[in-house]
């Protein structure tokens, strides 16, 4: 007996140090900082960690892959439809619409729905009909919708991506010039998308604000029908910091993944391409948790303003044949920068290096113009422009001519 309540203190002194330790009685063990990643430590296929600020890939695995994304899709579904939508409007459920394949809300021919309402739906649920209820009412048809998102995805800078669907089924499609098309993306893409709805669209609030709502409730126009729709995006709960995201599977697709999450001044995104069939639903959380956190262990923001410049690049430039104030003096031109947009922000992990350089005039010749550009500083990273700054003339020179000679002959002759 004695043993016995020996033993038990001894558990109870050892589990009261334990709480003490790691705090609020959960057990967990400090993490070690993810210096490295390997491509062979990931499940996914193609996968990619980006600077959701500057667009910059903090690492890539097969990153330009093409490859099918699933209901990943819908992230451009839902942004399209938020910039040019109207989301009080509502909008009339087709035959077609009704006919998608599961996960659907099951809505039916002729009823009428909130576009705002359908939004939740498509994003949290991930429902496939709505997404062709939205995709009929603000483009007037599915392929119109779609040229729609393709448009966007070329504004927002994507390469490889081409959009058939507004739910992100399995698609081809013959052009007229007899090329076979893929309903595909690529994870840079996919990542410059995410990158796009959540830091530099018009609607990124609202954009934010759908795709992190853990539940929803709305019904039908006429109030016959009443659902509820929960968010399956189980990445928020997983990290701190968690903004967004979206899953996807196809079985030509397989797992697919994309998601945010925003740790002080810094925010990444990471996209999944083909992370794993059944029976393997979890390998997406567990490739971005691990993409995040290197991401969080190794790169910091980076102001690229804050570069040492030469003294040598702004020194006055000369000036040949200009008109100055006496005859035969030598003109130059003082020269400043001038920026035609801010200094950009990256994350940059220790060891990497900005390099500076600067080409400029060393000899200009009149006629010279105010502003007029005369050199070039460009900020590269891993021998990518990443900022260029104009160098400029502060002063104009005009060209010598008969009359200013005589002029000036005539004003030192009477001297």
């Amino acid at each position: 007996m004695k043993n016995m309540k020996r033993i038990l203190l001894h558990l109870s002194l050892i589990a009261a140090a334990l709480t003490a330790y790691f705090g609020s009685g959960m057990l967990c063990m400090a993490e070690e900082p993810e210096t490295t990643i390997e491509e062979s430590e990931l499940y996914a296929q193609s996968a990619v960690l980006m600077d959701a600020d500057s667009g910059r890939v903090l690492f890539g695995k097969k990153q330009d892959a093409v490859l099918p994304m699933a209901s990943t899709t819908k992230i451009m579904t839902c942004i399209v439809t938020l910039e040019n939508g109207n989301l009080e409007e509502l909008a009339e459920v087709s035959d077609y619409a009704a006919s998608m394949p599961k996960v659907k809300l099951y809505v039916k021919k002729g009823e009428t729905y909130r576009i705002k309402d359908l939004l939740y739906s498509l994003m949290l649920e991930s429902h496939n009909d709505s997404a062709v209820v939205i995709a009929e009412h603000v483009g007037g048809s599915v392929e119109g919708f779609a040229e729609m998102m393709n448009q966007k995805a070329e504004e927002i800078g994507c390469k490889n991506t081409y959009f058939i669907t507004p739910n992100g089924l399995d698609a081809q499609q013959k052009t007229s010039a007899g090329e076979e098309l893929m309903h595909a993306t690529t994870a840079e893409d996919l990542a410059l998308i995410m990158s796009y709805c959540i830091r530099k669209s018009p609607k990124k609030e609202e954009f934010l604000e759908i795709t992190g709502t853990a539940s929803y409730s709305f019904s039908n126009s006429d109030g016959t029908r009443n659902f509820s729709c929960n968010n399956h995006n189980a990445f928020l709960n997983m990290m701190e910091g968690a903004l967004s995201g979206k899953t996807g599977f196809t079985g030509k697709a397989g797992y697919c993944y994309v998601g945010a999450l925003e740790k002080g001044d810094r925010t990444f995104v990471v996209a999944l391409l083909a992370c794993g069939w059944p029976n393997n639903k979890t390998y997406k959380w567990s490739d971005t948790k691990k993409l995040m956190k290197y991401g969080i262990d190794n790169y910091e923001k980076k102001d690229l303003s804050g570069e040492q410049l030469s003294d040598e690049w702004f020194r006055a430039i000369p000036v040949s044949d200009a008109q100055t104030q006496h005859l035969y003096e030598q003109a130059s031109a003082d020269v400043y920068i001038k920026d035609e947009k801010e200094a950009p922000s990256l994350l940059m992990k220790e060891g990497e290096q900005i390099e500076v350089v600067c080409k400029v005039e060393k000899h200009l010749e009149a006629p010279v113009e105010k502003d007029q550009e005369v050199g070039k500083i460009c900020y590269k990273l891993n021998g990518e422009i990443l900022w260029e700054r104009k160098i400029c003339t502060k002063q104009s020179f005009e060209k010598v001519n008969y009359i200013w000679f005589f002029r000036k002959a005539a004003a030192g002759f009477l001297l």
